[in-house]
């Protein structure tokens, strides 16, 4: 009968851990590939976002405002709503 030397905690731990980085554990290692990179997401979302704004500033003015959708978009008209915001009462 062949007697099998008893390991100690620690020689069951190196034992483990280098099973672990020589990769021939049982467990299959899965990795994750991005589709997109985050970077590309956070550019997508930040378009997005300002196209909704673009869009909703059009609805709001041209639709609910009675005004022509394009003129949102303008300059003047900005400058016109701040002059009525921050009119000074003299």
């Amino acid at each position: 009968m062949k007697k099998t030397p008893r390991l100690t905690e620690e020689e069951k731990a190196k034992q483990e851990k280098a099973k672990k980085e020589s990769g021939s554990g049982s467990t299959p290692r899965w990795v994750q590939v991005r589709m997109m990179p985050i970077i590309v997401r956070v550019i997508l979302v930040l378009v997005l976002a300002a196209g909704c704004l673009l869009i909703g500033l059009m609805v709001g003015y041209g639709v609910i405002g009675d005004g022509k959708p394009q003129d949102a978009l303008k300059k003047e008209t900005w400058t016109h709503i701040m002059d009525i915001v921050t009119k000074d009462t003299e």
